[in-house]
């Protein structure tokens, strides 16, 4: 059985660095998810243990993954994510230098149900919301960029879709225009970090780190 890399683990949380290619949530049409990976891991130690989602990641993205062990810590952790009290830093990795160095997008975005995308359109466009990011090269290694990515708003897709509206789509990201093969059901995004503005508890970090995937493509760079 595959386990997951846990991050941190305490009464109230288990924390996990999620495999890029599998989805967060339980699904009939898939064997293995990483919600059956974590009741796995708890059933181990627990018998009939609680299990509960905090949030959520794209299949094809890697990263910081918060799961907890009780009701409260959820309904805790759904009021910080709702109120926007939780910063979440991504990296991705581009074969195409942004045009600035740092800079911001600044975008509204439509949601395509049928090809499950997202559109940058104009502000007037019916349905469109307000998506918000900051980003940064922090290096550049054989003609690869690895780029440093604060959302403001956590809209669909927003970081593949803003990406590759200023010209440099996400490797492996075909969706969006990339033409770099990359693993399957995956692609160079990795939510990197997440940072709570209010502890669960005392004996509880408020910053969680997920180091890079060990893949040839992210070697190149540090993390």
């Amino acid at each position: 059985m595959a386990q997951l890399p846990v991050l941190f683990e305490s009464n109230q949380l288990l924390v996990v660095n999620k495999p890029a290619g599998l989805i967060t949530e339980r699904s009939p049409y898939e064997k293995t998810t990483v919600e059956s990976l974590a009741f796995d891991h708890l059933s181990s130690i627990k018998k009939k243990p609680y299990l509960g989602l905090a949030h959520r990641l794209d299949r094809v993205t890697s990263g910081v993954l918060l799961f907890t062990k009780n009701k409260s810590t959820l309904v805790t952790l759904n009021d910080a994510f709702s109120r926007r009290d939780v910063r979440k830093t991504y990296f991705a990795i581009t074969d195409s230098r942004p045009p600035e160095a740092k800079g911001t997008c600044d975008n509204y975005l439509l949601t395509d149900t049928k090809t499950k995308s997202a559109k940058v359109v104009s502000k007037e466009t019916l349905g469109a919301k307000r998506a918000q990011l900051r980003y940064q090269i922090l290096e550049e290694s054989q003609g690869k960029f690895l780029l440093k990515i604060e959302p403001k708003t956590g809209r669909f897709h927003q970081i593949r879709a803003q990406l590759a509206h200023i010209g440099c789509p996400i490797i492996g990201d075909q969706k969006y225009g990339s033409n770099l093969p990359y693993a399957e059901n995956s692609i160079a995004l990795h939510a990197g970090q997440l940072v709570l503005q209010q502890p669960i508890n005392e004996n509880t970090p408020t910053t969680f780190t997920a180091p890079f995937p060990s893949t040839k493509l992210w070697e190149k760079f540090t993390f």
